[in-house]
């Protein structure tokens, strides 16, 4: 594989963790201030923000650990060691990871119910199902990859013992 599309691929990786760590940096703790003032005038929803924000940032750290490890896939790519243990391992963890996230979500799906009927908006509780089941697809995703080279590299062993 030409090394111009990892080199892509691996910018690209860098490109999605950017706006991520701009709503860690800039934007979450912006919401936190006005739901700590909010908490100073005796409104109890702020506790359910306090919720979200707290899965929010816990979520960042399975999510920046599976753009690490896809970034060591692409390496493995770039040495032409796709098809090694290593790679395997990658994916078992980006799935992992992706499962964590989604799991994480779950658990803050009662909070997202709470502001919905607080608000009065339904389609935040759809905005809440797809931060569970977009990193399922991903965990799926993944685990498919991982099954897949994990036979091709059992195939390729076979292969070797016969020749």
């Amino acid at each position: 594989m030409k090394r111009s599309s990892t080199l892509f691929l691996k910018v690209a990786v860098i490109f999605i963790g950017i706006p991520v760590l701009a709503l860690c940096l800039f934007l979450l703790p912006q919401i936190a201030n006005e739901a700590n003032e909010a908490a100073k005038r005796g409104s109890d929803l702020a506790y359910v923000v306090y919720g979200l924000l707290m899965v929010m940032y816990v979520s960042a750290i399975p999510f920046y650990f599976a753009l690490y490890q896809s970034f060591n896939l692409l390496s493995y790519i770039d040495k032409n060691q796709a098809f090694s243990e290593l790679s395997v391992r990658a994916l078992k963890k980006i799935k992992k990871c992706a499962i964590i996230i989604s799991g994480l979500y779950v658990v803050a799906l009662p909070f997202v119910f709470i502001m919905a009927e607080v608000d009065d908006a339904p389609g935040l509780v759809l905005v809440g199902m797809v931060m569970i089941f977009a990193p399922m697809v991903i965990a799926v995703f993944a685990a498919v990859l991982q099954r897949l080279l994990q036979e091709a590299i059992d195939i390729k062993s076979e292969n070797d013992l016969i020749v």
